[in-house]
């Protein structure tokens, strides 16, 4: 069975008010729900931000009722930097937290569910479109 780390884009999906019914239903076939610390940092950045409180604590209680969070350690982090440093010298910078999440998932041996598939080109990890998903 093929395990899953999902991108922040894809758990920020359940928090709109009309998710993408494909997302939902493939989110639904999901064993384990893995996501990384990275998401976190990301969602409560966008939603303190724009002080959503409500969504806040309906973030935190999905995350504890429905996720394994995946912390960054040494060797991710790593990874992530060794990344961000090759693609650099190809011309294709990334993100920092989108190389830390693909350093989790290889990490892990997980594919990365995303709608950003093109964000993790070049990294050497597996990824899934939920969003195209039928």
């Amino acid at each position: 069975m093929r395990n899953w780390l999902c991108d922040t884009n894809v758990i920020s999906e359940e928090m709109r008010p009309q998710p993408a019914a494909q997302v939902r239903a493939w989110l639904k076939t999901l064993e384990n729900t893995y996501i990384s610390a990275i998401t976190i940092d990301e969602i409560i950045f966008g939603l303190q931000l724009r002080k959503m409180h409500k969504r806040i604590t309906w973030f935190e209680a999905f995350v504890q009722d429905n996720c394994i969070v995946l912390e960054v350690d040494a060797a991710i982090a790593r990874r992530a930097g060794s990344l961000r440093a090759e693609l650099a010298r190809r011309g294709r910078t990334r993100e920092q937290p989108d190389m830390l999440i693909a350093a989790t998932a290889w990490a892990h041996d997980l594919t990365l569910a995303t709608r950003n598939t093109r964000d993790f080109e070049g990294t050497g990890i597996a990824v899934f479109n939920p969003f195209d998903a039928s």
